[in-house]
């Protein structure tokens, strides 16, 4: 059984009473990485209290675009846990999105922050997990002499200040200065610092640490893959089959503009994108449309180089160094 301490909410009782609702004959449990250790725990709780046949997915999970499209076709229904829904979900019929709010309180660490705050406008954001927690954090720093801001986002966001691992659009625009990430973890905060150029914190409530995004290390290594790719000349394109990071439309165009520029260029289609299966691939570059996180997170164990879209245009002259930005999959 799912302790009574767990700091995340798994909607075991929703669940229970979709179930019920709906009489399905066998469903799917989807869990980000995180979370997996719960799985066992939670498909206990639910099997008892409805007799369901329970099918988990052991596949890699890394994002509401990255729904385990297999196991849609042995399942009524897939529950997809700690995501929000995206826009574009073509299996919502079948796919319920878990949410996963956390109840952690963030009030502490926020008034922990407040001081190393150097604006007066800040832009507030963070992950579905908190999100909650927004209106909470606003009244603390507009308590301070602060002014909160949020942003909207684009089609893909779901609520006003979430931000995702691939899509920062909450910060456009926004005319603050500097940005409270509320949340643990590095990547989306460190998005937003190279999306915007601007100081961004971060207040963690699970460690109570504030601390400040520091973009230059990932810069530094964006740039090193830069310049190992300028003599290129062989580079395979890469496309996700996964369905919220499936870039096709975008993988031609690049193929094409390669061939413009008289290099050779191939595209390779996968679901999961890892280090081993590009080895046997002899190209000198790599460009990646799947997750942006991939070039990111993976920098340095790939056979050859592996650059974003953008930085890719930088390679084959298509794009000046200084205009360089963080990839992102935007909605509309």
């Amino acid at each position: 059984m799912v302790s009574s301490s767990e700091p995340f909410d798994f909607q075991i009782e929703h669940i229970i009473e979709i179930i019920r609702d709906v009489q399905p004959a066998i469903i799917g449990l989807q869990f980000p990485e995180g979370f997996k250790r719960r799985a066992p725990a939670i498909a206990s709780q639910i099997s008892e209290a409805t007799g369901v046949d329970i099918l988990i997915s052991a596949n890699p999970c890394y994002g509401a675009c990255d729904l385990d499209v297999a196991i849609l076709d042995n399942v009524d229904l897939l529950f997809h846990f700690g995501h929000a829904q995206l826009d574009d979900n073509k299996y919502s019929e079948k796919v319920i999105f878990i949410e996963t709010r956390s109840d952690t309180d963030v009030t502490e660490v926020v008034r922990k922050a407040v001081p190393e705050l150097t604006g007066k406008r800040v832009g507030v954001l963070t992950t579905v997990q908190h999100i909650q927690k927004l209106p909470d954090v606003c009244d603390i720093l507009e308590s301070e002499g602060k002014e909160c801001l949020i942003g909207r986002g684009d089609s893909k966001i779901a609520y006003a200040g979430q931000v995702l691992g691939c899509n920062f659009s909450v910060a456009d625009g926004l005319d603050c200065d500097e940005f409270l990430y509320i949340g643990t973890g590095q990547f989306h905060p460190l998005g937003v610092s190279l999306a915007t150029g601007r100081r961004v914190l971060i207040a963690d409530p699970f460690s109570n640490e504030v601390r400040e995004v520091d973009p230059r290390k990932i810069l530094k290594q964006r740039s090193a893959v830069i310049a190992n790719s300028l003599d290129a000349e062989t580079f395979g394109i890469l496309v996700s089959t996964k369905p919220g990071q499936d870039r096709m439309p975008l993988a031609r165009e690049l193929k094409e503009l390669a061939e413009k520029k008289g290099k050779t260029a191939y595209i390779l289609t996968m679901d999961l994108i890892t280090p081993d299966q590009m080895l046997q691939f002899k190209v000198d570059a790599f460009v990646s449309t799947a997750c942006p996180r991939l070039a990111v997170d993976e920098v340095g164990r790939f056979s050859a180089p592996m650059l974003t879209p953008q930085e890719f245009e930088i390679v084959i002259g298509e794009r000046e160094w200084e205009n360089m930005t963080f990839d992102e999959i935007r909605g509309e």
